[in-house]
């Protein structure tokens, strides 16, 4: 599985995906910075009088509900329908979900339109799974990613969706197998808006299209696993943004058949 991932950052980077980003105001140069580095090419549009017309020509799509406006709920619909609508790969990444009825109703009307991957941290995940107030403190998660797996289990089961839940251990859960990865680093929680790159990234990979299950897990590990290289040649946060750009320009396959600790468990 390992030689796997490394042989879907190469495609990857052979392939250069473009990815249409939907994404937050917090995050947007950092994204598509992040894109930039690992090989796929960025686009941020949020009108809803166009965001059909590239949904059409991109290889996947970004829905990031960050900040949340009504404007930008209407053109998330548009494109995530639009995108299910002519088998467009998308990722849901529902920052904050539980926080407020409003954010709710529009996760409950994207997941209508079968995300083919979900990527959220547990507090958000647990919420996205039952709509309930989950004790999620804003984007920051109150809950580990372990407690969030029997939420990201059922949440597997009624969107169809590939479940991905960040913390300090990782899971990405498929219909009939989970992995967990064991890389990252504590400094990764220091930089704003890492697990949107994380999204972005994953969102790079699903872009080929043919198992959204390897896409995802490639997704999750090759940021989590960038991270940890970025921060052990970095003094602080400042740093590690800087860092992490350049491995995942330089990420090989050397480090991540030597690096990356997943491991694989069968439903």
């Amino acid at each position: 599985m390992v030689k796997q991932i490394a042989e879907r950052l190469q495609h990857l980077r052979e392939q250069r995906p473009l990815v249409h980003n939907i994404t937050n105001f917090v995050v947007m140069n950092n994204t598509a910075n992040a894109l930039l580095a690992l090989g796929a090419s960025p686009v941020m549009v949020h009108s809803p009088r166009e965001v059909k017309e590239v949904v059409a020509m991109s290889n996947a799509l970004l829905i990031n509900i960050g900040t949340l406006s009504e404007e930008w709920a209407s053109s998330m619909c548009a494109a995530a329908e639009y995108a299910h609508r002519i088998g467009r790969p998308w990722i849901l990444d529902p920052v904050g979900a539980g926080i407020s009825a409003f954010r709710n109703e529009v996760l409950q009307e994207l997941l209508r339109y079968r995300p083919t991957v979900i990527r959220g941290n547990a507090s958000e995940i647990i919420a996205l799974s039952d709509f309930a107030l989950s004790g999620g403190k804003g984007v920051d998660s109150t809950a580990g990613s372990a407690q969030a797996s029997a939420s990201g289990h059922q949440l597997q089961k009624t969107s169809g969706a590939q479940v991905c839940i960040s913390g300090e251990v990782d899971y990405v859960i498929g219909e009939q197998r989970s992995v967990s990865i064991h890389n990252g680093s504590p400094m990764m929680t220091k930089v704003t808006g890492l697990g949107c790159t994380s999204s972005a990234i994953i969102a790079a990979f699903i872009a080929q299209g043919d198992d959204p299950f390897l896409e995802a897990l490639a997704g999750v590990s090759v940021c989590s696993l960038a991270g940890e290289l970025a921060a052990r040649q970095s003094s602080g946060p400042g740093s590690l943004q800087k860092n992490l750009y350049d491995t995942l320009y330089n990420l090989s396959e050397v480090e991540i058949s030597t690096h990356l600790n997943i491991k694989e468990y069968v439903h």
